[in-house]
């Protein structure tokens, strides 16, 4: 009987079918990354948010009545969702039906008709909409009863008469997909009606500022407060909104500052155009930076008097209910709400194609090209978002949304949404009950912290 000899020729090792592995620090989407930065000698950029997978809401689960505690009746006995904003000092806190907001995003970086269509959608369900860098669309005003009026760093588009006409002001200190940087904004998407409103060259790439002008530190911010105040006779809400970095710090400062509400913008927010780089590696997750802010307040004893709003890949009334209990007074979402616009929705399958992707995969809002006529400025694209039903989409979101609220706090056996507590949670891994302090399950104890 003949054996081979245990060496090989080099023809024999050509003839053996080696395995296929792939390196786990350079992996096919990582040598793809290099290569293209090889050609484009920049960073990449692209909108939407997030790819990476992080400690999340998802890792929590309400603990419902049973012996212990009594249930609700769904179809006979209410649970309330009213949500107030802004009782610190202002003379006309904001009065929401429920605690969903619709986050800034600016005319520009979304067409007309989406703004126009959040806005409606936000005054049949009684929540409100927030106008974004770029200033105020009046027709987006008009459709929304409760609008939220942002002060940015860039000043394109501020008018002070447009923040007396508003029912809150956003000072804008940072977002959560890309804290430390400006925003931006492609000169595709800066149209002529675009570029009159914010004083730009048509057609021009828009870098918008990354500190504001005014005030270099908590000092003089508390000067320019005032001075807000003053221009609206002390009858709005101030929020400021910070992007989850130096959270304990940052909260603390701007409940001292004189807030009447902080609100807080985490990791998974998502954004019209951003380096990508900056989207997956800075910032803090939305869950940790909601745990820390509650935290500071509390540290600084005025977490009755200052209200917290979280925001930053809120998908669904679960997540909502569990920000609730973890301490948020309201939640405000973006993506989630271009999504049910129709963003991603197979529609016009072969635009996709041309931009190089897919529905269900699309994040080119940077392009101005969205085809389904969300993040763009064409106007025949535009035409493709039907004002009224994009509304009525959105507004069947946000009352589903509202209605998955309700049945978890009915099942906790609360009359009130805002009585959602940490109590009623119960973590599913090890590291979210290290982040948020509630007890591990099956153990009832808390692991680290």
């Amino acid at each position: 009987m003949n054996t081979k000899s245990s060496n090989g020729s080099a023809s024999d090792e050509e003839n053996i079918r080696p395995l296929i592995r792939e390196s786990s620090f350079y992996s096919p989407e990582i040598i793809e990354d290099i290569q293209v930065k090889a050609r484009l000698g920049r960073y990449r950029i692209r909108g939407f948010g997030t790819l990476r997978d992080l400690p999340s809401f998802k890792d929590l689960t309400f603990v419902t009545s049973g012996m212990s505690r009594v249930p609700l009746e769904g179809y006979r006995e209410k649970c309330f969702t009213d949500t107030t904003l802004g009782t610190r000092h202002a003379k006309k806190p904001l009065q929401l039906k429920i605690p969903i907001m619709i986050t800034g995003m600016s005319y520009g970086a979304l067409s007309r008709n989406a703004k126009i269509a959040l806005g409606k959608a936000a005054t049949r369900i009684g929540t409100s909409t927030t106008t974004g860098d770029g200033g105020m669309l009046p027709a987006e005003r008009e459709a929304s009863n409760q609008l939220i009026y942002q002060v940015l760093p860039s000043r394109y588009g501020y008018d002070a008469d447009h923040l007396r006409m508003a029912n809150a002001m956003e000072i804008v200190l940072g977002q959560g997909a890309k804290p430390g940087t400006g925003g931006l904004l492609l000169g595709q998407k800066v149209s002529e009606e675009i570029a009159n409103q914010r004083d730009l060259p048509p057609g021009v790439d828009q870098r918008s500022a990354v500190r504001h002008p005014d005030w270099m530190g908590a000092d003089d911010l508390i000067i320019k407060i005032e001075e807000l105040r003053e221009v609206t006779d002390y009858q709005i809400p101030v929020i400021i909104k910070l992007g989850a970095g130096r959270v304990t710090d940052d909260v603390k400062l701007a409940a001292k500052v004189g807030a009447d509400i902080i609100f807080m913008d985490g990791m998974e927010a998502g954004t019209g155009a951003s380096p990508e780089m900056q989207l997956d590696h800075t910032g803090i997750p939305t869950m940790p930076a909601l745990v820390e802010a509650v935290r500071a307040l509390e540290e600084l004893g005025v977490r009755e008097e200052v209200q917290l709003i979280i925001a930053g890949g809120i998908s669904s009334g679960a997540d909502v209910a569990k920000a609730l209990a973890l301490g948020a007074d309201a939640v405000a979402i973006g993506t989630a709400a271009l999504i049910a616009l129709n963003c991603n929705r197979a529609l016009y399958v072969k635009d996709y194609e041309k931009l190089g992707t897919k529905p269900g995969a699309c994040h080119h809002c940077h392009t101005g090209m969205c085809p389904v006529g969300i993040t763009t400025q064409d106007p025949e694209l535009m035409k493709r978002l039907d004002i009224d039903e994009a509304a009525d989409r959105v507004f069947n979101y946000l009352n589903a949304m509202t209605l998955e609220v309700q049945l978890i706090a009915r099942a906790c056996g609360k009359w009130n949404i805002h009585d959602l507590e940490p109590t009623d949670l119960r973590a599913l891994t090890l590291e979210s009950s290290f982040i948020t302090g509630v007890p591990m399950v099956g153990s009832n104890k808390v692991f680290g912290g």
